[in-house]
């Protein structure tokens, strides 16, 4: 039982190294990652075979705040690449956009770590997709030619792929290597400062991928060249001398610099590079091979809480037990330890496992040595193999002269024997045959030594080979000791389950006794319960009995006696019921203590936690305020004057923003609801402030660009969100102003940052036909969500007059203010309706093709559509603002009338678009109209609202000119003309106003100017000119007009 107590302490203090080892590898301090953390990272991957405990500590990691954090991260991640378990490189692959995304952020940065974490991202994300579709080359590269050769393949077409994904790959890793080189250069830091060690410290592992991708890329290229024309592959071998060269002078600058000598021995590379079109310079090529020397001298602890995990115990003796503190586990310190004493077997098992690490280095060391003597050989076999092919071809060279040479002979003699006068000649072929004849024995004599020599080296690798199994059978008897040990850790296992077991017995026992002392306490209550009915039964005996009493002084003299006799053992009776009644109420009282005692503990620790939840939002809530207030700070920062933002980059972070405005107000009113969970809140916020941020900073950004109005605009609405904001997050702060916390102004805020932002958009640009359909879907959704947002602010509105007013204008406001209410519900049933009726079409009209064909092809249609609910929704905010202006008297009534005929006409407008082709005995299409006639009756109402409300509130003077003279009624008369006269004449002038507004409108909307004699007010030019042949606009794209005094001519004021 104590043992695997032990073991689960011992599993869950190594998964807290670990946590504790990443927080130490990857922090804000420039320096670097130290070896002994990165090693509890790498041994971390493979107890668990996988690197997902890392991955779920360093997602929470705030990658997007600091550079050398994130510096940090990437170095981590590439040695769990390297070193890590083969899993660790899924897992890796599970969070690539999280790579992509921070070098994306940091790219985009002008900071020099930034450009780094950029490039270092590139570079994990290009080796991960290597390693993913290539799997079975090893994240660290360490595979043998003939995986090489495997894995390209005899398609000459794959061999010149892979060729290009190791250049790529390589590229990746020399672009970092210059960066890192540069900005020390630039900075004039030394490999022996902590802040260059930094920067260094991750060229390690580029150095050991770049000799291993070297290696890759001769061999692929000389096997391109044994089956492919030289000019094809000009380029490829261009590539290879730059990154050639560049690799070398990499290596020679690191080969310099003090922090690498003794960290790695880097390999030297040839002064030239291969000659690829010469198939013997193969043979001269060696694989360059890097040297990680063993660390002999300790690490030193850098805190107390920092206690290195040995990773091989290098001690072959039994540890003194007065060297070594003895551990005791948990459950041995409250128990006492197992069978009275220490057990023997934990010993041998420690000393085992001590066998085994020991006999695992040994074998890790004869498996490096052996491997390296193998290198070495093979290096030296094809050297020498190169040199017996280059004999071979001389050889075949004189044994082809020599044939020639023979030939010419027997001509020459075949000659002579007819002419005798050449003699001379064959003379001096004869010389030369004798001189062939002899380099041809110096030849086969030096084919000879060769030969001798291959032999030789066939036996030195047979001698390697041989030790290579017998390296293979030690292994085996490795194996076979730690099976027994797994045998003998089961065995233990079993004996400490059935301790477990007799624990879990007495735990079972202690259970049942506490069952039975609660009974107990139950059976007490009882017995208090009964003793409370027998004291109401001894009252009710005691009333018969004094009655009793009475009715027998009254009739018996003599029994007296009897009943004072009664009368004391009632007394008796009574007072040893007041005894056990007082008992009982003491052991009740002490109980209720007790149980009083036991809430206001439980009180005090909630209390406790509410305080803590409270402090974990006040924290969060000083960092979102430091967020904001630093986007506050780059509004006014000279250096932020040269960013700049697209309007539609704004306008997404403003959508964001809305949506986590949503967030952070269910977050608050659940955490209003229970005290005690902030986890939703905190969340809410922390997402609020980086896009409030956000939206500030780049709404800053878009307004460098913008107009100066609306720049202006744009950057006090920017202003105006963090003012809100801060508030927002003051009143978050205080217990006081809690309740009263609202984002409702932050919305309305950010509303209007976006729509600057989308008037801001380009206006020539066309919606592409394939994003029709999903324009129309936001564009309705966007109506609904505008008209909810009204309701709700006219709700607001009808309580905040209540508060404020009261009387006449109290029941006027409520008066408007309701029949908007009706008005904005009945336009959003209709916006549902329409979008029924939509839906309906699309389904009976498409056919074979998709909805986004089917917009696409009534692209017109959709046009019509996208415009009536953009108008809609404009057309309810712009209501909402004129009733909240009328019920604040800053507004005039006639703009809430108008507002009441610009939505019916644009809900006339939707109902038209929507009938366009509806099938006209659609029950959806009865719905629609009907709700359409409901929109009208509501607007109906609200002008009728509205003009009743201001007929109450204005003042009309009673017309009393009994008092005047005829020259006064006559002077007042003539005012009165001149000022209708000046009131028409103003009234003409706006409705020219009016009409060429409409006609700016329509030109704008893209409806000819045929067409505009009908709503605008005016007449046309010439009653006898014909219409236009032109197809003039449908009417759903005209606005209303407006409700106008009919121009009657002026009466006649004299007779």
């Amino acid at each position: 039982m104590s043992k695997h107590i032990d073991t689960l302490l011992k599993g869950k203090k190594g998964e807290d190294d670990k946590l504790s080892s990443i927080s130490k590898a990857i922090n804000s301090n420039e320096a670097p990652v130290k070896e002994k953390h990165a090693r509890r990272i790498i041994l971390g991957t493979h107890r668990e075979k996988g690197a997902f405990t890392f991955w779920s500590y360093a997602l929470g990691l705030p990658l997007s705040s600091n550079s050398i954090l994130s510096w940090k991260f990437c170095h981590v991640v590439h040695k769990v690449l390297r070193d890590g378990h083969h899993n660790s490189l899924q897992d890796c692959m599970r969070h690539h956009s999280n790579i992509v995304e921070t070098g994306q952020l940091w790219g985009n940065l002008h900071d020099r770590y930034g450009q780094l974490v950029a490039l270092y991202a590139k570079l994990l994300c290009t080796k991960m997709e290597f390693h993913v579709k290539h799997s079975e080359i090893r994240a660290n590269l360490e595979v043998t030619d003939e995986v090489l050769e495997r894995v390209a393949g005899t398609d000459i077409n794959n061999v010149f792929q892979l060729t290009v994904e190791v250049f790529d790959y390589l590229d990746t890793e020399l672009r970092l290597a210059e960066t890192v080189i540069r900005q020390l250069n630039t900075s004039i830091a030394i490999s022996t400062l902590t802040s260059g060690q930094c920067r260094l410290s991750p060229l390690i592992q580029v150095i050991q991928d770049c000799s291993h991708l070297y290696h890759f890329t001769v061999k692929l290229l000389f096997k391109l060249h044994a089956c492919l024309p030289a000019d094809t592959l000009q380029g490829h071998r261009d590539r290879f001398h730059d990154q050639f060269h560049s690799l070398k002078t990499f290596f020679n600058k690191a080969r310099d610099m003090m922090y690498f000598k003794r960290l790695i021995q880097i390999p030297k590379l040839p002064e030239s590079p291969p000659n690829f079109l010469h198939a013997a310079s193969l043979a001269k090529h060696a694989r360059p091979v890097v040297v990680i020397p063993d660390e002999d001298e300790p690490e030193q602890v850098d805190d107390e809480d920092d206690d290195p995990e040995p990773l091989i115990n290098v001690s072959d003796v039994t540890v003194p037990s007065m060297a070594v503190p003895q551990q005791f586990d948990i459950f041995d310190q409250t128990f006492g330890p197992a069978n009275g004493g220490f057990d023997d077997r934990d010993i041998q098992i420690e000393n085992l496992k001590r066998d085994l690490e020991l006999l695992r280095t040994d074998l890790e060391r004869v498996k490096g040595e052996a491997q390296r003597y193998i290198t070495q050989l093979k290096s030296q076999i094809n050297s020498l193999e190169a040199e017996l092919e280059e004999q071979r071809v001389q050889k075949q060279r004189a044994l082809v002269e020599n044939e020639q040479l023979r030939m010419e002979l027997e001509a020459t003699r075949r000659r002579n024997a007819e002419h005798e006068s050449v003699q001379a000649t064959f003379g001096e072929a004869e010389t030369r045959a004798q001189a062939t004849e002899q380099r041809y024995n110096k030849l086969k004599e030096k084919h000879t030594e060769l030969v001798s020599s291959h032999a030789e080296l066939l036996r030195k690798s047979a001698d390697t080979v041989k030790m290579l199994s017998a390296t293979q059978q030690t292994q085996e008897e490795v194996e076979r000791t730690k099976q027994q040990l797994a045998f003998e850790v089961d065995r233990i296992k079993q004996d400490a389950d059935m301790k477990l077991e007799e624990q879990k017995f007495e735990m079972e026992k202690l259970k049942r006794e506490f069952e039975e002392k609660k009974a107990e306490v139950e059976r007490v209550k009882g017995t208090l319960q009964s003793n409370e009915k027998v004291g109401e039964q001894q009252t009710r005996s005691m009333s018969a009995l004094q009655a009793e009493k009475e009715r027998l002084m009254h009739s018996v003299s003599e029994k007296e006696a009897a009943l004072s006799a009664l009368r004391h053992a009632a007394q008796l009776q009574q007072s040893s019921l007041q005894q056990e009644r007082e008992r009982s109420t003491r052991e009740l009282g002490e109980l209720q203590g007790r149980l009083q005692e036991k809430s206001s503990r439980e009180e005090q620790l909630q209390q406790k936690l509410l305080e803590e939840q409270f402090s974990l939002l006040q924290g969060t809530v000083s960092e979102a305020e430091s967020i904001i207030q630093d986007a506050v700070a780059k509004l006014d920062d000279p250096l932020h004057i040269r960013c700049t933002s697209s309007p539609d980059y704004l306008v997404s972070r403003a959508d964001a923003t809305l949506g986590s405005i949503d967030k952070v107000k269910r977050g608050h009113s659940d955490y209003l609801t229970n005290m005690g969970d902030v986890g939703g809140l905190l969340r809410a916020l922390t997402q609020f402030s980086h896009l409030a941020a956000d939206t500030i900073i780049n709404g800053s950004a878009t307004a460098h660009m913008a107009p100066t109005d609306h720049a202006d605009r744009l950057t006090e609405n920017c202003r105006g969100c963090a003012t809100h904001s801060l508030q927002f997050l003051k009143d978050l702060k205080s217990k006081a102003s809690l309740q009263r916390a609202d984002p409702a102004s932050i919305r309305i805020v950010v509303q209007k940052i976006l729509r600057l932002g989308e008037e801001l958009r380009p206006k020539g640009v066309d919606v592409r036909q394939d994003e029709l359909g999903d324009l129309v879907d936001k564009e309705m959704a966007a109506t609904s969500a505008a008209i909810e947002e009204a309701v709700r602010r006219i709700d607001e509105m009808m309580n905040q007059a209540r508060k404020d007013t009261s009387g006449v204008k109290l029941e006027v406001n409520e008066r408007i203010l309701y029949s908007c209410t009706d008005l904005m519900k009945a336009i959003h049933l209709l916006v549902l309706t329409s979008t029924d009726l939509q839906k309906e079409i699309v389904e009976g009209g498409r056919g074979a093709a998709t909805i986004k064909e089917f917009y696409a092809r009534n692209s017109r249609w959709t046009e019509g559509l996208i415009s009536a609910s953009k108008a809609v929704g404009w057309g309810a905010t712009q209501m909402v603002e004129s009733a909240d202006k009328v019920v604040l008297h800053t507004g005039k009534y006639e703009e809430l009338i108008v507002c009441s005929h610009e939505i019916a006409a644009s809900t006339a407008q939707l109902v038209a678009s929507s009938k366009v082709k509806a099938d006209r005995n659609s029950t959806k299409l009865t719905a629609l109209q009907q709700a359409s006639r409901r929109v009208n009756e509501m607007a109906a109402n609200v002008v009728a609202s509205t003009k009743t409300g201001q007929e109450n509130l204005e003042d009309k003077d009673t017309m009393d000119f009994s008092g005047m003279s005829l020259i006064k009624l006559k002077m007042e008369e003539m005012e009165s003309q001149v000022k209708v006269l000046e009131l028409e004449n103003q009234l003409g002038n706006e409705r020219l106003r009016l009409g060429e507004l409409r006609k700016k409108h329509y030109d704008i909307a893209g409806v000819p100017a045929a067409g505009l004699s009908e709503g605008n007010g005016l007449a046309p030019s010439s009653a006898s000119e014909p219409s236009s042949p032109k197809p003039s606009k449908p009417s759903i794209m005209r606005k209303p007009a407006l409700a106008q005094k009919p121009n009657l001519p002026p009466k006649n004021m004299f007779r």
